[in-house]
């Protein structure tokens, strides 16, 4: 039947071509096109404002990467069934399909203990049962238990399809361009040996300049201290919500989100009980925007104070530091804070938070990059580089934070 392969026109990458079968059904997918609700980088549009794109957009254009190293490596000569191909395919496509909106945030506050791995990997098993098992060698290779392991790492490891499409989209929709990488150059110097994905010597600059750019991408994108503010309150009101619930307030929210407000949900609970996931795939961004914007008026003060500050984009200011925050500087910022906003002191930690980051940007034992030279030669980038000091890389780097409302 004619019309069944899509072409998906991509402002990143092009037409990308998705080809009928199981690909085109996957893509058609509810779970898939739930995606497409869901911005990528979460609040990151508060300080980059072409940040729109959404994590279904991001998912394509993995897919669309992954079809191009499987071509490349094809034609170095390494054997990969159709049926492998396909379920590398289908396993980058699904490999996100388990994060909420503004992921990391609701993995803090109205789930616990709950990864988006673990999720996406409970709605890939559940999307095999309805398609019949037609999944079950993209599961095998998302859970790196199959034989040949540079399929595992395209979908998940340094070099891995995710990254290189993020990294491309991310720089692209911010403007952010000292994060773009060479994605298509790197895709062309891959190879394999010994079961291990490798990289041509002569790509070595490109691999240079995608661990530089990862590492300007985190700090001045997905850890923008802006964005960390923001996100640190989104934190306080939905927890300040849960915590309303949890005294039999009523609260405004769709259903989705109501069964996270009322119930307490643990990963026990969310492997046990059926109605979590179900609730869970309903979850896309306009449930907590919609919720905010009804909770900005709500008559708590803390929740109204925290909900209109997101609508209307009052941000907590922030500070960075090298050094833990002192405990009076805290003490002081609350003192403060309760009596401009006249509320009582044991609210006020809903507007002061000190979190910390470490970023590292290479780490070998956890998958290393290596380099292959024309005679065969294998050496890890660390000593292949004469450029980048990669000790430096990866070395972890520890910023703390204290964001707090602001004082008039």
């Amino acid at each position: 039947m004619p019309g069944e392969r899509k072409l998906i026109n991509d402002p990143v990458f092009g037409f990308i071509n998705i080809p009928k079968g199981l690909m085109y059904d996957i893509v058609r997918h509810p779970l898939l096109q739930r995606l497409s609700r869901i911005k990528q980088l979460g609040l990151s549009s508060v300080v980059y404002p072409g940040a729109q794109h959404t994590r279904f957009q991001h998912s394509l254009g993995a897919f669309h990467l992954m079809t191009e190293a499987i071509q490349q490596l094809m034609q170095k000569g390494h054997f990969i069934f159709d049926s492998e191909a396909e379920a590398v395919q289908a396993a980058i496509l699904l490999h996100d399909i388990g994060h909420g909106p503004f992921s990391h945030v609701l993995e803090n506050t109205i789930i616990k203990d709950v990864s988006h791995e673990e999720i996406s990997l409970m709605l890939m098993e559940r999307m095999n049962k309805q398609m019949n098992g037609r999944l079950s060698l993209a599961i095998q290779i998302f859970k790196d238990e199959y034989p040949k392991r540079f399929l595992h790492q395209l979908v998940s490891g340094q070099l891995d399809m995710d990254r290189l499409d993020y990294l491309s989209r991310d720089s692209f929709y911010t403007g952010v361009i000292e994060g773009s990488i060479g994605s298509a150059r790197i895709i062309k110097m891959l190879d394999v040996a010994d079961d291990h994905l490798v990289v041509e010597s002569k790509g070595i600059y490109s691999i240079e300049n995608f661990l530089t750019a990862r590492r300007l991408m985190y700090w001045q994108v997905y850890l923008h201290k802006t964005s960390v503010g923001y996100e640190r309150m989104l934190i306080s009101a939905l927890l300040r919500a849960k915590e309303l619930a949890s005294k039999g307030v009523d609260l405004f929210a769709s259903p989705a989100l109501k069964f996270f407000l009322y119930n307490d949900i643990d990963k026990e609970a969310f492997y046990s009980r059926c109605e979590c996931l179900e609730n869970f795939i309903q979850l896309d961004d306009n449930d907590i925007w919609t919720s905010l914007k009804a909770w900005s008026t709500h008559s708590d003060k803390t929740l109204s104070t925290l909900s209109l500050g997101m609508i209307n984009r009052n941000i907590f200011k922030v500070e960075i530091s090298n050094t833990p925050i002192g405990i009076e500087r805290k003490k002081e910022l609350t003192l403060r804070i309760s009596e401009q906003l006249n509320i009582p002191l044991s609210e006020t930690s809903y507007f002061v938070s000190t979190p910390s980051i470490e970023k590292n940007m290479y780490n070998p034992a956890d998958d290393s990059i290596d380099i292959i030279y024309k005679d065969g030669t294998i050496k890890n980038i660390a000593e292949a580089s004469d450029m980048l000091n990669i000790s430096l890389l990866s070395k972890k780097v520890k910023k703390y934070y204290i964001c707090y409302q602001r004082l008039h």
